[in-house]
């Protein structure tokens, strides 16, 4: 599950520089302003998140159900949350309708807050603070 965790915060780290440079040069030429900054803000999570699973990933031993409910629920949010903004966001472009997207966003986010939540009640009954 170490390896694992590390694999995917290496992805999904180095996607969110590719995507974010894409955004912040080749992107600007196609999208609408909202839709850009919306883009940005799915860049922006998927690092915040490549980071704490990579840090959590060589902190912790996954050796409780809590520490890989953890990490799979933040590993599912970041896909779910941040490639349905980036779909959503290039709907236009490619004229597709992609609205079925719209709840996966939010659902999404709701899988980050659990992952929180998980290292929240980890952290409290491993009494490390």
């Amino acid at each position: 599950m170490k390896q694992f965790v590390l694999a995917v915060a290496g992805i999904y780290g180095m996607l969110s520089v590719v995507l974010g440079a894409f955004g912040a040069h080749a992107f600007k030429k196609i999208l609408s302003a909202d839709k850009l900054a919306g883009f940005e803000t799915g860049v922006r999570y998927q690092m915040y998140h490549a980071i704490v699973l990579l840090v959590i990933g060589f902190a912790l031993s996954f050796s409780t159900s809590t520490e890989r409910w953890a990490a799979i629920c933040l590993m599912v949010g970041v896909f779910l949350f941040s490639f349905s903004i980036y779909f959503l966001a290039f709907a236009e472009y490619w004229n597709v309708n992609l609205k079925f997207l719209g709840p996966v966003t939010p659902f999404g986010g709701l899988f980050l807050i659990l992952g929180w939540l998980l290292l929240i009640v980890f952290f409290v009954k491993s009494k490390l603070f």
